[in-house]
């Protein structure tokens, strides 16, 4: 191998180095919980239930580079005639491992990336359970999360647009 070769390879394990690297450390069901507070009578009708899901995601930064990412996903079916059909929210969990990434390639992981990696094992746990309560299995969509990402941010522009608006209206000095 010659020096420049040598030096080759030395600069492309540095550059290797300094890429953002993620890596799926653990992935865990936190919390799980299914209600049905109408059955037995739930089952005696016809069952075309209202679906309403909503998701949601958090993270937590944890040492070394580490961070728990959580997606909440809450799914409940309303039949007209008798309220409540069932409903059901899993709570998957993700360690991930998560390097060289800036301030904002980090949200953006985190934002995308990880509930990405976590929703297919949430949609299959919320489906066991719905299916285990007596019910037709729900299948899902899948979601865009990075859309559901640009959204918040929006939506966190915004509301620091309209603080610092009325900050800067509360702070004009008046003079009598």
């Amino acid at each position: 191998m010659t020096d420049q070769d040598a030096a080759q390879s030395q600069a492309a394990a540095a550059a290797a180095e300094q890429q953002v690297q993620l890596r799926i450390e653990k992935l865990y069901l936190k919390d799980a919980s299914f209600e049905s507070p109408r059955a037995p009578e739930v089952f005696t009708r016809q069952w075309q239930p209202n679906l309403s899901v909503d998701i949601n995601t958090r993270a937590a930064a944890l040492a070394d580079d580490r961070h728990e990412v959580v997606l909440s996903v809450t799914v409940r079916a309303n039949v007209e005639e008798d309220g409540l059909g069932f409903l059901v929210e899993v709570q998957q969990g993700g360690i991930f491992h998560i390097k060289n990434a800036d301030p904002a390639q980090l949200s953006q992981i985190l934002g995308i990336a990880c509930p990405n990696t976590l929703f297919p094992y949430a949609r299959e746990s919320l489906d066991s359970l719905v299916v285990k309560g007596g019910f037709p299995p729900i299948q899902l969509a899948q979601v865009n999360f990075e859309a559901l990402f640009v959204q918040a941010l929006q939506q966190q522009q915004e509301q620091q647009q309209q603080e610092q608006d009325a900050q800067g209206t509360d702070s004009v000095p008046t003079t009598h």
